[in-house]
């Protein structure tokens, strides 16, 4: 994680001091925003990030095209019209069936003009969103005044994604950099095998092998649809990981690690879950996971610390249980700039007698994004944490500093306790959103155009966390309201990805730089 920050610093300096061209011969529009220009590389610089390409593009997605109003408007456009027939090309891989299940339009249907539009727009964000093509284009072809043939334009992904895996173990980049002085022993490296699209139904494979901090094996296969109405999925996981050196407590609202001289491994851990999911809507599904988790360690980390477990034993076993509703109603998932998202799950740890614990869990993530005109937008959201008894095992043990909840200013910290509640802040100005074409001196069509978007951002978070046993060593931040504020530069790139340079500074302390990677709400 913070190498690919430092690689995307770099990068950058060579796009804001390196002269450019514009190449006029090509158009190309990318979700949810039309570049205004293109731009080609210099053959070093295209080399140079030829290498950053292979690292990055097992991360997340790349954008496709997307229409505005005034690029399908007719001079005289109808009051209705009637979509005769739907064409979708470029779907080599695809199936036709799982394209057309993100679309309302719909052949033989009869919509008002301005109905249309903006069904053409929310259509191709859905297709988009899929994260199986890098453009997606729809046109529609008029036969007649009223009468309109549409043609699904698409470039697919490279699907199949074998990947170095080499990343920090740690929270963040900040709590790397700051909290742990930069220690490289504290980087995960393996293996992982990314299929993305494994039958052309939108099925996910990943396979992990990694060694270093972490050492894991993970195994993850999902499928959206098994249904011929494409509204049930399923979904099933695996991992086995082992640690040598694992945080045992938190102390001045850090993280404490510890490994004892031997380097014994202090934990081992399996999980499995299996999950099925329904979207009877576009935006909306729900999925019910049964898992069962059970957790090994070493008798020195009852030593360290007796409470690491809620019960006097070295193994945490039990059984699971999460119903989880997801509304997501995003223009782009990886950074959003207008939509709504809502994502609230309950879990039940411990469904049996023999289950070493019974704890119960809700978490609610919920964010709003709205475009304020021009180049403004404002991004705000709330999420939070609540555990029903007082006390719980370490590895459960949830707060500020954990995904999703953060508040920006306290990277290096993390403030533990049974309840969560985090309300975070963007404006954003659009400074820059180009396209570079490298297609000259790059062979593979699917990354030979990289997409640069730049953010200028005010931000201002607050929040707080409740903890019912009110540890002496962590009563500095917690049980007490917390801020942060500040300016950042949120950078999107290749295949979506997200980095983020922010100052900002806390209501209990000086302001501090701190790098952070994908989207903050």
């Amino acid at each position: 994680m913070g190498n690919i920050a430092i690689f995307l610093t770099i990068c950058f300096t060579f796009i804001v001091f390196i002269p450019y061209k514009k190449k006029n011969n090509i158009k190309v529009l990318h979700p949810p925003i039309n570049f205004r220009v293109i731009l080609t590389f210099k053959p070093l610089i295209s080399l140079f990030l030829l290498l950053i390409l292979g690292f990055l593009a097992s991360q997340q997605g790349h954008a496709g095209d997307i229409p505005t109003i005034d690029t399908i408007k007719q001079s005289s456009p109808p009051e209705r019209v009637t979509v005769n027939n739907i064409f979708v090309v470029g779907n080599e891989k695809t199936r036709r069936r799982i394209i057309l299940r993100e679309m309302d339009i719909e052949e033989g249907e009869v919509y008002d003009w301005n109905d249309f539009v903006q069904l053409l727009l929310a259509d191709q964000k859905k297709i988009y969103n899929l994260q199986l093509f890098t453009t997606v284009t729809l046109t529609p072809l008029f036969l007649e005044d009223d009468q309109v043939e549409l043609l699904v334009s698409l470039k697919e992904r490279w699907y199949i994604l074998p990947s170095i895996i080499f990343n920090l173990a740690d929270r963040n980049f900040s709590e790397w950099w700051i909290n742990q002085g930069r220690d490289f022993s504290r980087v995960n490296y393996g293996i992982k095998l990314d299929h993305n699209n494994v039958g052309g139904r939108n099925e996910k494979l990943r396979i992990i092998g990694q060694l270093g901090f972490t050492q894991a094996i993970d195994l993850n296969y999902s499928i959206p649809y098994f249904d011929k109405n494409q509204v049930h999925g399923l979904a099933a996981k695996f991992n086995y990981y082992t640690n040598k050196n694992i945080p045992i407590r938190s102390v001045d609202n850090k993280q404490f690690f510890y490994k004892n001289q031997e380097e014994d491994v202090l934990r081992k851990t399996i999980n499995a879950f299996l999950t099925y999911n329904f979207r009877g809507s576009f935006y909306n599904t729900h999925f019910l996971t049964l898992g069962f988790h059970n957790t090994r360690i070493h008798e020195d980390v009852l030593e360290q610390n007796p409470d690491y477990f809620t019960h006097d034993s070295q193994r945490l076993k039990y059984f699971q249980a999460t119903y989880r509703y997801r509304h997501d109603h995003r223009d782009n998932v990886a950074y959003a700039t207008q939509g709504t998202l809502l994502d609230m799950s309950l879990t039940q740890y411990g469904l049996f007698a023999g289950d070493n614990i019974s704890e119960t869990e809700f978490s609610i993530l919920a964010s709003k994004y709205t475009p304020l005109g021009g180049k403004f937008y404002f991004a705000t959201g709330i999420s939070g944490s609540a555990f029903f008894s007082s006390r719980q095992p370490y590895t459960l043990v949830r707060g500020i500093g954990y995904k999703p909840d953060f508040i920006r200013g306290y990277e290096v910290n993390v403030i533990e306790g049974q309840q969560t509640f985090v309300h975070k802040n963007s404006l954003r100005y659009e400074l820059l959103n180009v396209a570079f074409d490298i297609s000259d001196f790059m062979p593979l069509e699917e990354f030979s155009i990289i997409p640069f978007q730049l953010y200028l951002s005010a931000n201002f978070d607050q929040g707080f966390v409740r903890d019912a046993n009110r540890l002496p060593e962590n009563a500095r931040l917690t049980n007490r309201y917390l801020s942060g504020f500040g300016l950042g530069l949120d950078l999107i790139g290749i295949y979506d990805a997200v980095f983020r340079f922010e100052y900002s500074f806390t209501n209990t302390g000086p302001g501090s730089f701190f790098i952070n990677v994908k989207a903050p709400l």
